[in-house]
């Protein structure tokens, strides 16, 4: 029986399926879930009688579907749906010119774009498209969460916040996701559908994405550009003019559009790579969340030992490293490949470091083996687990040649492990999800099993010199401060010490710049402690005979004040005005506030404002008039540049009312 015309009814489907946010131009469902079309009969057709009137529905998804690989499913309409399978029911409007039919898909489909059409004996009918993303609200879908605020926050949350910082100097850097803006999702499915497995075996790869395992995995590889057409270049050293430094994005939007028009986009760090994942896995529907490891181990050899051997130069020889921070995504879903208890969030790094099976990506490796020192589980659980649970061997070569081993440490990696809390900008600790208490028992037991031979007892103070660096608080960029080295002479006589005294700026991935410090000479320690001062930046190497301690330092940054000139309505303009305090002792020229933020028009024709100057201990200051466009909560970001002060950010949280 023929129909005239089909109303895939998209503004109620999408309210239903937590998609609305994409908008009302297309049909984009969650799988597991029911959604109704209309279907429009012809006046002269005979009467629809369900059961009766036999007709099939044909969905299809990828280039080349087949039953299969599960890229092309029919099923025909009947009385009633069924939750695990593709199925469909009807109901006809009394005048007989309608028929509803509701649909629902297999909670184990493939995602992406789908075509649906309709056959009635030879003749076919095309429906239109839908998109089909995982769906957390199906218990019958991998991704599934129970909880309705962790929805909201780990797929339906726009706005979030990436932790920077030490783990002593923790702090939030407000991030866009933007993942329900015009076009993203389209740019999220073109991302999988230029990954190397597609290209190789698109029929193979369009059926497995009906697994988040393998979908994490790709998108794992596919926002680092090292092995294929990804989204973001890295950059860890000098950032040239043909790209745009890491620390300047403040959302996802504008790389995902730049990738989608001209491939690969320069550059990113860390925690850019972890946020536009981040963005692509909510968009898609798999629950997901930024955090950051402070005290970052990067294991090169792989037995889950940092060794830093120093030369009596104060050279670093070794290639382990510690970074003072690291930033990746967990995903929630199920392991069926693992076992029940793996379930839950999963680990997968996007930020290429190492290869896993000959490619840039890692995970997702199970938060649960990880803590549990399970490191037979795939994928790259040994590593993860190296980076939160190392432990430390600093090694001191002598001009001999000989090596000691001066100090050992099984707290030093994996600290303030951090994530943004559900509902709010507050900071969530979440170390106890990766390891037991440092220095318990338990711990300790955890990283035998994870067969670990060197593993170091937790010491208490040895007789002999003891040393500790201690510095001052609010450090602030472009002014000295004091650090202090503490001796502690735990012998019964005073002490001889050859003290060297080695300063370097260091990047936050553990990577030393040129020294700007360096100090020697003999000092005397008598029993009890001994103080020994000295200027210094950024990171200070104390190296003695006896001893070698190394600290890391982060600078206070000034921040830029924004101030709201009122309420924020829909349509309505409301000003906000912008400062910032020059802390260095000497002027700054070419400065500039750039302003940005999600549904937020700026009245400006460029959300740059320039300001030619600013003297010593004097303030920059802007004024910027914007009218947001969408109800709720926002956030307002700026970011002050200058000749010597750059990426300065402040951000402010925006309720927009009616």
């Amino acid at each position: 029986k023929a129909q005239a015309r089909c109303d895939l009814n998209i503004e109620n489907n999408n309210r239903s399926h937590h998609t609305e946010l994409n908008g009302v131009e297309r049909l984009i469902v969650r799988r597991g879930q029911t959604f109704t079309i209309i279907l429009y009969l012809k006046p002269d057709s005979p009467e629809f009688r369900i059961g009766r009137t036999k007709l099939t529905l044909i969905a299809e998804t990828g280039p080349s579907p087949r039953r299969q690989s599960d890229t092309k499913v029919s099923f025909s309409v009947g009385d009633s749906t069924v939750d695990t399978e593709w199925s469909a029911s009807a109901i006809t409007d009394p005048s007989g010119n309608t028929v509803s039919v509701c649909i629902n898909s297999s909670p184990d489909s493939p995602i992406g774009l789908y075509s649906l059409t309709l056959t009635q004996g030879k003749q076919e009918t095309n429906l239109g498209q839908f998109v089909l993303l995982f769906n957390a609200w199906c218990s019958n879908d991998a991704v599934y969460m129970r909880n309705e605020k962790k929805r909201q926050e780990y797929v339906l949350a726009q706005t979030g916040q990436v932790y920077r910082g030490t783990h002593k100097r923790i702090r939030g850097k407000p991030w866009n996701f933007a993942q329900f803006e015009p076009g993203i999702l389209d740019i999220c499915l073109k991302i999988l559908d230029e990954n190397p497995k597609f290209l190789s075996n698109a029929d193979k790869d369009c059926s497995e994405r009906k697994n988040p395992v393998y979908v994490t995995r790709v998108l794992s590889a596919m926002i680092n550009s090292n092995d294929d057409n990804g989204v973001l270049v890295g950059n860890w050293g000098e950032i040239s003019d043909d790209g745009v430094h890491p620390g300047e994005w403040i959302g996802s939007e504008d790389i995902l559009r730049q990738w989608a028009e001209s491939g690969p986009v320069r550059y990113g760090q860390c925690w850019v790579f972890a946020a536009v994942a981040c963005t692509v896995s909510r968009a898609l529907g798999i629950p997901c969340r930024v955090v950051t490891n402070f005290g970052s181990a990067h294991d090169v050899d792989a037995n889950l030992l940092i060794e830093f051997v120093f030369n009596t130069d104060g050279e670093l020889i070794s290639d382990d490293s510690i970074w003072n921070f690291h930033v990746w995504v967990e995903s929630w879903m199920t392991r069926p490949d693992l076992g029940i208890k793996y379930d839950g969030w999963q680990i997968s790094d996007p930020t290429p470091q190492e290869t896993s099976n000959g490619v840039f990506c890692c995970g997702p490796a199970s938060l649960t083996a990880t803590k549990e020192g399970e490191l037979t589980t795939v994928y790259d659980t040994p590593f993860v687990f190296a980076e939160v649970n190392a432990d430390v061997v600093t090694k001191l070569q002598l001009s001999t040649g000989k090596i000691l081993t001066v100090r050992e440490s099984t707290s030093s990696v994996g600290r303030s492990i951090s994530t943004k809390a559900v509902g709010s900008d507050e900071r969530r600790d979440i170390t106890h999800k990766y390891k037991y208490p440092e220095g318990s028992k338990k711990e300790r037991q955890v990283y035998e099993k994870a067969q670990h031979h060197n593993k170091l007892q937790q010491r208490g103070e040895k007789p002999g010199l003891n040393l500790k660096i201690k510095l001052i608080d609010n450090m602030v960029m472009g002014s000295d401060f004091d650090v202090y080295a503490l001796l502690k002479n735990n012998s019964m006589e005073s002490k001889t010490c050859n003290v060297k005294i080695f300063a370097k700026a260091v990047q936050y991935n553990g990577k030393r710049g040129k020294p700007c410090g360096y100090a020697s000479g003999k000092l005397e320690v008598p029993p009890g402690e001994g103080l020994i001062p000295e200027k210094a930046l950024c990171v200070v190497l104390y190296l003695t005979k006896l001893s070698l301690q190394r600290r890391s330092y982060h600078y206070t940054m000034c921040l830029v004040e924004i101030k709201l000139m009122g309420r924020a309505r829909v349509n309505k303009p409301v000003t906000a005005e912008l400062r910032i305090k020059n802390t260095l002792p000497e002027p700054l020229k070419n400065c500039s506030f750039t302003v940005g933020g999600r549904r937020l028009a700026c009245r400006r024709s460029s959300s740059v404002m320039y300001v030619l100057s600013v003297h010593i201990q004097s303030e920059a200051k802007g004024r910027v008039v914007f009218r947001p466009t969408i109800a709720g909560p926002t956030v307002l970001t700026v970011k002050f540049n200058s000749n010597k002060l750059r990426n300065i950010k402040g951000s402010v949280k925006v309720d927009v009312t009616y």
